[in-house]
């Protein structure tokens, strides 16, 4: 039995004081209770296999709840949201993210596991803070790609319309335990126009199988991330999501999927990342780091 912390009794009318304030999703309660539980969640992390699985940077912005495998809502981190429901029951907690930086397609992100609690007992009229929230990436998933910067061969190569190149650096860098390098592209007027693409070609996945590209960024430049896809003796470019200026470090999670999908016949992929000087400016600054293309069959 996981029931998760009792942290008090609240008074009906004070909690939806608190409600007013954090209370993001929409819930209709049914039946006859009418004293509901609330469930407190402030964050979940993620816990990764490293090297393996690289870097456990995420940006993880919802929690998606599921009471006996029925959505009660989608609720902002942090949350506070009331659960119409007493004893024991399934509960379950998905990690949300911003599909392609997107307010609007916010989903659970298909690559990390759902947090289980198969008997959380829930107690009307109290905040409850379920215990460990943490999830992980799911078991067998290809990390076709990574790099963290972290050795010092690439796995990047520039195209023949790049005039600069992208470095190691410490300055600047996205620091954690396992990260104290990041790679930085500096654009001048004199080197205006950056243009790389992962090392290898990679197989076409299985049609419809989910396929993710994870990044880490900072720049005071837009650049944009897509796709050079191989079909027979054409290499067709393929734009996907422009990363507009960040000052601290983001994250972003790219879906690839639906793009791959509508070349059946292509015999791979590569992943490419471009950047022109902004008009107006003298210089300007790219950091990337924990690149990550995922995929898993269907």
């Amino acid at each position: 039995m996981r029931r998760g912390k009792i942290v008090n009794k609240l008074g009906i009318l004070g909690i939806l004081s608190l409600l007013t304030l954090s209370f993001n999703g929409c819930y209709k309660f049914e039946g006859d209770q009418t004293v509901p539980a609330y469930l407190k969640i402030d964050s979940i992390n993620l816990e990764t296999y490293y090297p393996d699985q690289g870097s456990d940077s995420h940006k993880i912005t919802d929690v998606w709840a599921y009471l006996d495998d029925n959505l009660i809502g989608v609720f902002e981190l942090p949350a506070l949201f009331p659960v119409l429901a007493r004893g024991k029951h399934k509960l379950q907690l998905k990690a949300g993210i911003k599909l392609n930086g997107i307010s609007s397609t916010r989903v659970p992100y298909p690559f990390y596991l759902p947090i289980n609690y198969e008997d959380f007992e829930f107690y009307e009229d109290s905040m409850q803070i379920p215990g460990n929230m943490v999830t992980t990436y799911y078991p067998g998933l290809t990390f076709a790609w990574m790099e963290d910067f972290e050795q010092s061969g690439l796995t990047i190569d520039e195209t023949s319309i790049s005039d600069t190149v992208i470095v190691r650096t410490r300055e600047g860098a996205f620091i954690t335990p396992t990260s104290k390098y990041s790679g930085v592209v500096h654009l001048t007027e004199d080197r205006p126009v950056y243009s790389a693409v992962s090392y290898d070609f990679y197989p076409m996945p299985k049609q419809g199988s989910p396929t993710m590209l994870e990044l880490n960024y900072k720049t005071d430049n837009v650049f944009n991330a897509g796709l050079l896809i191989q079909e027979g003796n054409q290499i067709i470019k393929v734009p996907l999501v422009i990363m507009a200026h960040s000052p601290e470090w983001n994250k972003i999670y790219i879906n690839l999927g639906p793009n791959l999908s509508l070349h059946p016949n292509a015999s791979g992929f590569k992943v490419l990342i471009e950047a022109g000087l902004e008009l107006g400016k003298q210089s300007a600054t790219i950091y990337l780091d924990n690149i990550k293309m995922i995929y898993r069959s269907l």
